[in-house]
């Protein structure tokens, strides 16, 4: 069975919900993400989404856009992500964020192929058209890869129910309009947008964008099967490119902090 399975399937046999950080590849250097990874899978993490940086992302805000910029300035290479985060083992499930065009240029086959062999379950595919994902969709579940789409406050119902039918694992629901970034509150409308797609879906509904304090993670715990914090974990990792010992204690930290608001 896929590993993201399992952990959800475990999560939910004991009532519980995922805690989810994004970290970006790379920054500062890759040396690094290797040694973040079992950091913050010890502090609290079930999965951990790794950003592959990409020069020209679709939805992330200032913070992660920066973290890409950082680690693209070090001449970082899909390869060296796939050769390094294979040597890790990691004790929970990873997940790739990647843009589809890294993904085409590789050759998707490849990518997939290459993704599962380094220590990567699935992959959260964010600029992909639901209407252009027939073929991932099914070249990801011959090999038992999960693929992830994103649905959003804007999305159309019909549209949501294409979404959720081309995804396996989960579904990353975004819980605002507009791009990644801290925010001061979770939207009203949040609540409403994932009982419609209870209605279409029995897969996992985790929620990222704007998902930062222990307040946020506490409402989400009851309506979402998980949650997912970006910005304000990348935020902690500006300052490793001087006090690596610092800022892997604040990420231990703040996932701990968060992770906590689930229980």
């Amino acid at each position: 069975m896929n590993p993201i399975d399992t952990c959800f399937q475990s999560l939910r046999a004991a009532k519980r919900k995922a805690f989810m950080p994004f970290i970006t590849a790379g920054d500062p250097d890759i040396a690094f993400t290797r040694e973040l990874i079992p950091a913050v899978a010890e502090s609290g993490a079930n999965l951990i989404e790794v950003g592959f940086p990409f020069s020209d992302p679709i939805a992330d805000g200032p913070v992660i856009q920066a973290s890409y910029t950082r680690a693209l300035e070090k001449k970082l290479k899909l390869a060296d992500i796939f050769t390094t985060l294979g040597s890790v083992k990691a004790s929970i499930p990873l997940v790739a964020m990647a843009s589809y065009s890294l993904m085409y240029k590789r050759g998707v086959t490849a990518f997939i192929d290459t993704a599962k062999a380094n220590g990567f379950s699935g992959a959260v595919v964010p600029d992909l058209p639901v209407e252009e994902a027939e073929e991932l969709s099914k070249l990801a579940a011959d090999r038992d890869f999960k693929l992830i789409l994103l649905v959003t406050p804007t999305t159309s119902p019909e549209r949501a129910a294409k979404v959720v039918k081309a995804c396996s694992g989960f579904v990353y629901v975004v819980s605002v309009v507009g791009i990644t970034g801290e925010r001061d509150k979770m939207p009203v409308g949040l609540r409403e947008l994932l009982a419609r797609l209870r209605t279409m879906t029995d897969l996992p509904l985790c929620v990222g964008f704007g998902v930062s304090r222990p307040e946020h993670v506490r409402d989400l715990k009851e309506i979402a099967d998980g949650v997912i914090v970006g910005s304000a974990l990348v935020k902690k990792l500006e300052a490793a490119g001087t006090d690596r010992v610092a800022a892997l204690a604040d990420v231990r930290k703040l996932v701990r902090e968060l992770s906590a608001a689930l229980v």
